[in-house]
């Protein structure tokens, strides 16, 4: 899979237009358009990109992964939740918009989340 294929599969799947990814990472909706359609991509704006989506360059380049070394975890809940951080890009991505926010931030997302799975 190369570069514009990968690129393509992430913002579909985590529902990201031209112009958001383009904000994002500080480009215009035209270059994004342009990584797109195939043309290359600076390596500043490949690691923009590939923390945007909480992925590697490798992956973003060749669709991917390079094997990892495995993680110590004794509890097992952490270790779910690791798993679940590297399976699933939506995830990563939810983590990676997240860890910057304030504890007012976290504890409003946390509030939402709850009343969203209270609508159940």
């Amino acid at each position: 899979m190369c570069f514009a294929e990968c690129l393509e599969k992430l913002m579909h799947d985590n529902g990201v237009t031209n112009y958001r990814l383009a904000k994002e990472v500080g480009c215009s909706a035209t270059t994004v358009a342009n990584w797109l359609a195939g043309k290359d991509i600076m390596p500043s704006f490949l690691q923009k990109v590939a923390d945007y989506f909480s992925v590697s360059t490798d992956y973003l380049l060749t669709g991917e992964e390079k094997e990892k070394a495995p993680i110590d975890v004794v509890d097992e809940d952490l270790r779910d939740y690791l798993d679940e951080l590297r399976n699933r890009p939506e995830m990563r991505m939810l983590f990676s918009t997240t860890k910057t926010a304030t504890k007012a931030q976290i504890e409003a997302i946390v509030k939402m989340v709850e009343e969203m799975q209270g609508d159940k």
